[in-house]
């Protein structure tokens, strides 16, 4: 992950080496060679992730892209480089801040077990009806994670809680329903036992205001404050990531064109199954940004 623009990028180096400097170990050494069980430890995975996604932002503006965007978003942990990106945080501190954000979603994941499954072609409204049923009947927290995408959405609780969801969606008719292979259930409640914690890093991390509007993940509409801001960082960790109304809001306020700027393009599958007319370019290697410059 991000070694061929380590090799081909001088900004994007420098990302990598700041990051190495600034955690004490090597993380890019993680992202270029795993072992995969070391980078899928959501303690490294979520620096790996945004270490990744800002030096492929830097090495866009070395190569000569200079356009502005409109609007930033970004999919769960992706928020924070789109915080990077509209000059809410800087580099440095935006990388602490995921870090801390990795190592306490870790330890709730340690405090409460839980799990996440992907439920396909169902209505959104009946998977939400679905979570509340089991919850009410005593298996457990469980809650809509992720609204994806019509017809794609992410449940997270305990594990029997997911388990009678996935359950209980293909006996609704769901073409598909199940377990994602991770081990802590992100954007549950079952990651509250951190929230005070992670609010007292955010309160440490100095902010500034977006240079552009951030299209948040809990409300679907732009971030205008500090404050909000820092609710929507803290709230995240328990809060559905509303992703197709977060695109489907910037496709209506005149956007035609996304950047999606990463290791992969998961990305783009999600947006193009909530318009097709618009158009999604991904950004990740040297000969992507290469065509995209």
């Amino acid at each position: 992950m991000g070694a061929a623009l380590m090799e081909t990028s001088a900004a994007a180096r420098a990302v990598f080496e700041k990051a190495d400097e600034i955690l004490g170990v090597p993380l890019s050494r993680v992202c270029f060679e795993g072992p995969e069980e070391e980078l899928n430890d959501t303690y490294n995975t979520q620096p790996a992730l945004f270490v990744t996604s800002i030096a492929v932002l830097e090495a866009m503006r070395e190569a000569g892209y200079q356009n502005e965007p409109k609007y930033v978003a970004g999919h769960s942990l992706g928020e924070y480089s789109a915080y990077v990106a509209a000059g809410v945080l800087g580099f440095e501190d935006g990388l602490r801040l995921v870090r801390e954000r990795g190592r306490l979603m870790k330890q709730a994941g340690e405090l409460n077990p839980g799990s996440m499954a992907a439920i396909l072609k169902l209505d959104d409204d009946k998977v939400a009806e679905i979570c509340q049923e089991v919850t009410s009947e005593g298996y457990g927290t469980l809650q809509v994670a992720n609204y994806n995408s019509s017809g794609q959405i992410v449940i997270s609780g305990d594990d029997k809680a997911v388990d009678k969801g996935v359950e209980l969606a293909l006996a609704a008719k769901a073409r598909r329903a199940v377990k994602l292979p991770v081990s802590i259930a992100a954007h549950s409640e079952l990651m509250r036992v951190v929230a005070d914690s992670f609010r007292e890093a955010i309160d440490q991390a100095p902010l500034n205001l977006p240079e552009m509007p951030i299209i948040a993940n809990i409300t679907a509409q732009p971030l205008e404050s500090l404050e909000a801001i820092r609710e929507e960082m803290e709230g995240q960790l328990t809060s559905s990531v509303r992703w197709s109304e977060s695109v489907q809001w910037m496709i209506d306020h005149g956007v035609d064109t996304f950047l999606e700027i990463g290791s992969k393009d998961v990305l783009k599958g999600l947006i193009r199954r909530i318009d097709k007319s618009v158009k999604t370019v991904t950004v990740g290697s040297p000969d992507e940004i290469k065509v995209l410059v």
